[in-house]
């Protein structure tokens, strides 16, 4: 009886995971309204990494326009992040970490564009470049309190 227990338990957990896993950018937004100020800068960064996908996918199947407002999304989504972890002050490194995949994802992106389909791209790199950097200057900010001893 236990082991059907244990059993039942780990099979709800399982796909608990895997439905949380498997969410859409749409219901990632809808959560991150109602998440915690704690939780906000992971299901930030988890929306800007599935409209990464979206982006390389669009670019792929041709449709620029898509391809284009999906990359908007990733920086709005990214600052979204900066801001959420520089206001807690938790998960700072992981945003930064997250930020510069997504902006080495995107120049590879780049690269297989036509000319005048890279500058929104470009754009958007330097814009993640610019959160990295304000990151960055977070982290290693000195303390204040320290300077004044």
């Amino acid at each position: 009886m236990r082991q059907l227990a244990l059993y039942l338990l780990l099979l709800a957990l399982g796909s608990a995971y895997g439905a949380a896993k498997d969410a859409t950018v749409a219901e990632l937004k809808a959560r991150l309204e109602n998440a915690r100020s704690e939780d906000r800068p992971e299901l930030c960064m988890q929306i800007a990494q599935r409209q990464l996908r979206n982006a390389d996918t669009l670019y792929k199947d041709g449709n620029v326009a898509e391809a284009a407002a999906a990359v908007d999304d990733i920086v709005t989504y990214s600052e979204k992040a900066r801001d959420a972890a520089t206001q807690t002050k938790k998960h700072l490194k992981n945003v930064e970490i997250d930020v510069r995949k997504i902006a080495e994802r995107l120049r590879d992106i780049k690269r297989t564009l036509a000319l005048e389909d890279q500058l929104p791209v470009e754009r958007a790199i330097r814009r993640l470049e610019d959160i990295r950097t304000a990151l960055l200057q977070e982290m290693f900010a000195k303390d204040r309190k320290k300077e004044k001893k």
